[in-house]
Formats: structure tokens, C-alpha cells, sequence
């Protein structure tokens, strides 16, 4: 038996399906503490914890789009095994790594880091950074963070393990693909990192061709009155704006559709993607998007574009919208690829983990 404990940073509603096929393992004891009970940019519904699950008291220092949380705990780990982190700019994750990781194996568990802050900040940041050092093993999200990683920390095992949510209402239902005019899709917020602006670009490319298609937008609105106001009426006629909508409801919203872009500047990973994924949707994503490399195998479920490159973007589309068999076929591809994409899955991944970690010889452990 393995008893785990995880700091998280919020109780995310896809973090947490993971969490509970984990606490399920007839080989885990878990206990998940999270820093923070929401996040701003993300007002998920709250929902009742697991027993396992508590959210502690503090708060954060905000530096730009950047969280420095601090929290009133004390760390008890006589009983943990392996301590797991999903984030290190907090004071808990760099108190156990600079006193505890020599008596209690740690694992930091992260997308891919992005140095873009410059000054003080990005000053900050590296330094905190390096408390990573002192994990005994990094699992990345996704396989690009993984040779990330694997380039920082030359000297540490990393593994992979993406996001794995529970998929099983994406994939009820569904309808009869491709519809005429086919519907596409994208899930996020309505800003440039996301890549809308290059989205709506591409798709009245695809209108003024004169091709019948319908885009679904759902997310927080954010700059998307701006990013609209250059299009044409014809164009904004074939646009529908839903709004944010709470993960109970994306369901409905990935059944109206026959096709999922993500075009990103840049995403760690990209959670909307497994969901596409569950839904048997083909997938559109650029290659900025973390879950790219994972989930979708270009010319069969999906196509993956250069970030920015809108010319390439309105191939992509242009390339399903024209031809239905496609569309069907990259349908049925995804659907197949989403059965390996289970919470249960991604468990026995982490137990794999923790089997290999205490395998292998390490510093002996030291009263707490």
C-alpha cells in the first residue's frame, strides 16, 4: 500500500476525476490538499470534496497572470510515502523541497514550463524553479513536457502523464457525423493565447469559399467583441457565441458539433482535447498545444498546424468541411483512441510510478 499525498492548486473538475479512480486503487491510501478553493479565471461550480480531499487555508500574492500562494500548514508526513506537487510557486512546495526531500521522496508533476516573464519576476520564478532539484522524480504532462524535462533535469527520471478525465458523457449519444453544414467547435476563452483571433480569420476564409459550415465558440467571452468587429456580416451570420459553461454542460455542446479546433499561441496541455477525444470528434490543434502530441495522430483522427499559421489553419478546415468521409472517418478514429484515455488508466500509471520510485535505492529515510 502506498500512502500518497498531493498538493494541488484547486479542486479542478478534471484533476479530480484522476484523484478518485487513484483514492479507488486497492494499491493507494490518498489524501489530496488543495491551496486554494477556486480559480478566477475558471468558475467552476463548486462540488462536495471526496474524504480525501481538504482545501486549506491561506491565500495568494498575484504578480501579473502569475500566483504565489501561501498557506497555514504544517506538513505531517510520518505516514506519507511519496509526496506529489502540481505546482512549486508556494510556500509549502518549497518548504518540504528545501527540508523534507531527503527523507521523503517528492514528485513534481507539471505541464511544460514557460520562461516568458523577464525582471524580478522571472528572477522569482527561477528560483524557485530550482527547488525542483530536489524532487526524486518529475512526471510531465504530456510527451513535449516530458523532453522539456528531460533537458532541465538530465540527471532525474521523468515520466509521462497526461490529464486523464472521465470522458463517459462526451461519448453518449452521439450523432450521426458529419451533419451538413458540419458545426465546428472550440472550447476556451475567447482570448489570442487561445488562438480566436486566428480561428475567425481561418473560418471566413472558409465562408467567403463559399462552403457551408457553422462555428460553435464556448467560453469566457474575454476579448471576443474586439476580435469580432473586423469580420464580415455574412461571416458573423455562421457564428454562435454560448458563453462559459459549467463541465456538466459541455457535453451538449461537443454532441452539436462535427469538428474541434484549438489553434493556441501556446497550452500546457489542453483538457478540452481528451473531451473532443471522448466525443469522437476530429481534431484540429496547432502544435503549441500540449495535448497535440498525445491525442491526435495527424491524418487519422486529426491534423495538427504550425501555431500562428493561419494559411495552414484554413487548409485544416477546409479539408474536413469539404469532405464528409473525412470527417466520418477521423470521427471514428477518435473515438477508438479514447478508450486508453481513462481515469483508471491514467492510476495505474501513477501506481507503475510509485513502484519504480521505491524500487530504486535513494537516501534511507530519517524520523520526520
Amino acid at each position: 500500500m502506498f500512502n500518497i499525498l498531493i498538493y494541488s492548486i484547486v479542486p479542478s473538475p478534471y484533476q479530480r476525476d484522476l484523484f478518485y479512480a487513484l483514492a479507488r486503487h486497492s494499491e493507494v491510501d490518498l489524501q489530496v490538499l488543495y491551496l486554494e478553493p477556486s480559480h478566477p479565471d475558471n468558475p467552476w461550480p463548486e462540488k462536495p470534496l471526496q474524504p480525501y480531499e481538504r482545501v486549506l487555508t491561506g491565500g495568494y500574492l498575484a504578480w501579473g497572470t502569475s500566483r504565489f500562494h501561501y498557506n497555514w500548514h504544517l506538513p505531517r508526513l510520518k505516514n506519507v510515502d511519496i509526496v506529489i506537487f502540481n505546482g512549486y510557486q508556494n510556500l509549502i512546495a518549497q518548504q518540504i523541497l528545501h527540508t523534507r526531500a531527503q527523507q521523503i521522496p517528492c514528485i513534481f508533476w507539471g505541464e511544460k514550463m514557460v520562461a516568458n516573464s523577464t525582471g524580478a519576476k522571472g528572477q522569482l520564478q527561477q528560483v524557485l524553479a530550482q527547488g525542483l532539484n530536489h524532487c526524486r522524480a518529475i512526471v510531465a504532462i504530456g510527451s513535449r513536457a516530458e523532453q522539456d524535462y528531460r533537458q532541465r533535469f538530465p540527471d532525474k527520471p521523468v515520466f509521462n502523464i497526461p490529464y486523464y478525465c472521465d470522458l463517459t458523457r462526451f461519448n453518449q449519444n452521439l450523432p450521426h457525423r458529419p451533419r451538413i453544414p458540419p458545426t465546428i467547435l472550440c472550447c476556451g476563452q475567447m482570448i489570442p493565447r487561445k488562438g480566436i483571433d486566428l480561428l475567425l480569420q481561418a473560418f471566413a476564409r472558409v465562408i467567403q469559399s463559399g462552403l457551408p459550415a457553422n462555428l460553435l465558440l464556448v467560453g469566457r467571452e474575454a476579448e471576443l467583441p474586439q476580435m469580432m468587429q473586423p469580420l464580415p456580416a455574412d461571416v458573423k451570420d455562421h457564428i454562435e457565441f454560448a458563453g462559459f459553461q459549467a463541465p456538466d454542460n459541455l457535453p451538449h455542446f461537443f454532441q452539436r458539433a462535427d469538428l474541434f479546433v484549438l489553434p493556441s499561441r501556446y497550452d500546457g496541455w489542453g483538457v478540452v482535447v481528451n473531451q473532443a477525444l471522448g466525443a469522437g470528434l476530429p481534431i484540429i490543434c496547432s502544435d503549441a498545444v500540449g495535448a497535440a502530441a498525445d491525442l491526435v495522430t495527424p491524418g487519422v483522427n486529426g491534423t495538427i498546424v504550425p501555431a500562428g499559421d493561419v494559411e495552414a489553419l484554413v487548409a485544416a478546415l477546409l479539408r474536413y468541411v469539404s469532405d464528409p468521409e473525412a470527417i466520418a472517418a477521423a470521427s471514428q478514429a477518435s473515438l477508438a483512441k479514447a478508450a486508453d484515455w481513462t481515469p483508471e488508466v491514467g492510476a495505474k500509471r501513477w501506481v507503475e510510478v510509485f513502484q519504480k520510485l521505491t524500487d530504486w535505492p535513494s537516501t534511507p529515510r530519517k524520523e520526520l
